[in-house]
């Protein structure tokens, strides 16, 4: 009876624990499964500065061995022409060999670049045809616009690059400008009371001087910002035509005397023109000499 006593205590106490285990295996399943979402994900990434690849976690720090680093984040850098006043300004003589093709070009590139050609003046001569042009371009787009201009060229006969910083000056101005403003406030109230006419005149007058001085400080400001937005660039552009018909500095006499032959040609010719210009002096002139001898031989016969 003792044995199967025991069989039976021993057999319930297994159901017991089969029934205990059955109710918290779910609980210990859920909490190995969260356990596992919150571990991070593991992904492979390269290393460009030393072209290794290094596992990453889903945090995106790099599994170094020895350390784990964060990735570097790379801000673009502030151009500094935007942050600061300059005013950038270049002068360019080029030599080119076909004039009609860089013209065409140039005009292309300058659009291309967010420009415009401000003034141009074209003279043409035996020796060559020449071009001088005048032309804004963007800051930010000051380097790129002299490769763009010199390239494909003959030859550069000259290149000059100039910088001014002139970020003091506009926010010296600007300053200037914002106290003249609250100086003409003041008058403003000063005038509201004024008693007689010449309190009146005498405020007025003060107002008149101070708003002739924000209106220029205004107009300097504004002039700054533009120079500081966009750069000049003065060009000058030609091909030559004839290299023969270079000017000289010392000519030979032969030369000499070719040019002063042409030289009293013209002048004989301009000297022509002027006396048939006054073609009615002379005619007048020979009336009044024949009229004076016809008198002059009456009166001898009376």
């Amino acid at each position: 009876m003792k044995i199967l006593a025991t069989a039976c205590v021993a057999m319930l106490l297994s159901v017991i624990i089969s029934c205990h285990g059955k109710n918290e295996s779910p609980k210990v399943q859920e909490i190995s499964l969260l356990e596992r979402s919150e571990e991070p994900t593991v992904d492979f990434k390269v290393d460009h500065e030393t072209n290794k690849q290094y596992a990453t976690d889903s945090a995106g720090t790099y599994q170094v061995p020895g350390k784990n680093k964060q990735p570097q984040t790379t801000t673009p850098a502030a151009n500094p022409d935007w942050d600061k006043k300059i005013v950038k300004n270049a002068t360019l003589e080029l030599e080119i060999k076909e004039y009609k093709a860089f013209y065409a070009s140039l005009r292309e590139k300058v659009r291309s670049v967010g420009g415009y050609i401000a003034q141009e003046e074209q003279n043409e001569s035996d020796y060559k045809i020449e071009n001088t042009l005048i032309i804004k371009v963007p800051v930010d787009q000051f380097d790129n616009s002299i490769a763009l201009l010199t390239s494909n060229v003959e030859k550069i006969n000259a290149k000059k690059i100039s910088s001014q910083d002139v970020t003091t000056e506009f926010v010296d101005t600007k300053s200037r400008m914002e106290a003249k403003k609250q100086v003409r406030q003041r008058y403003m109230d000063l005038l509201k009371q004024a008693k007689n006419m010449e309190e009146i005149l005498n405020v007025q007058s003060e107002i008149n001087g101070i708003q002739e001085e924000i209106e220029s400080a205004n107009g300097r400001i504004d002039y700054l910002s533009h120079s500081s937005a966009m750069s000049t660039i003065n060009l000058t552009f030609f091909q030559v035509l004839n290299v023969t018909a270079k000017n000289n500095d010392n000519p030979s006499f032969g030369t000499k005397l070719g040019n002063a032959f042409k030289s009293g040609g013209s002048w004989v010719v301009e000297l022509l023109i002027g006396l048939v210009t006054i073609w009615p002096l002379f005619l007048m002139s020979a009336i009044v000499i024949i009229g004076y001898k016809k008198l002059k031989n009456q009166r001898a016969k009376a």
